[in-house]
């Protein structure tokens, strides 16, 4: 009875330390690194690309394009866009290249509630449509659209991205 009553006493103290270790969240990514500035001719193929599909899609966008210190390269607000997607724009492109991760990462956080609210006060923007720009595995730049819904605007950033490859 006594070896079993042991067993017992081991397995109760092992297994809720081993379940809680399990349960911990994976440790972050270390973040890319940035570098070297997005020269003018990859800022107009990346440009390039999201233009296209806003206009396959008929959406009036802006597009902004920063380099990777953050300094606007390109700008271009297609026909019929409001013209205060143009700010909306450049700061999603300004907080994907200054946090070096798309701008949905912080809107899913804010949809989540709870801490994660405290992003509200950053001063960054909370909205889907900036990503950074990466060439080589180093972060290059950003780009912001605006103008339609969040979603649409990060598929028209994610085609200029690609557009570089």
């Amino acid at each position: 009875m006594k070896p079993l009553l042991s067993l017992v006493v081991a397995l109760a103290i092992v297994l809720p330390t081993g379940m809680a270790a399990a349960q911990q969240p994976a440790a972050p990514a270390a973040p890319m690194q940035y570098g070297s500035p997005i020269n003018l001719e990859q800022a107009k193929k990346v440009m390039a690309g999201a233009e296209a599909e806003a206009k396959k899609n008929s959406w009036p966008v802006a597009i902004v394009i920063l380099d990777s210190g953050g300094q606007m390269v390109m700008m271009q607000r297609l026909d019929n866009t409001q013209w205060g997607s143009v700010d909306i724009a450049k700061e999603k492109a300004r907080t994907a290249v200054a946090l070096r991760r798309p701008t949905k990462v912080l809107q899913d956080g804010i949809a989540q509630g709870g801490v994660n609210l405290r992003f509200l006060s950053t001063g960054f923007s909370v909205l889907e449509g900036g990503i950074p720009i990466v060439h080589d595995g180093k972060i290059i730049g950003s780009i912001g659209v605006s103008g339609v819904t969040s979603q649409q605007d990060a598929q028209t950033a994610q085609a200029g991205q690609d557009a570089l490859k």
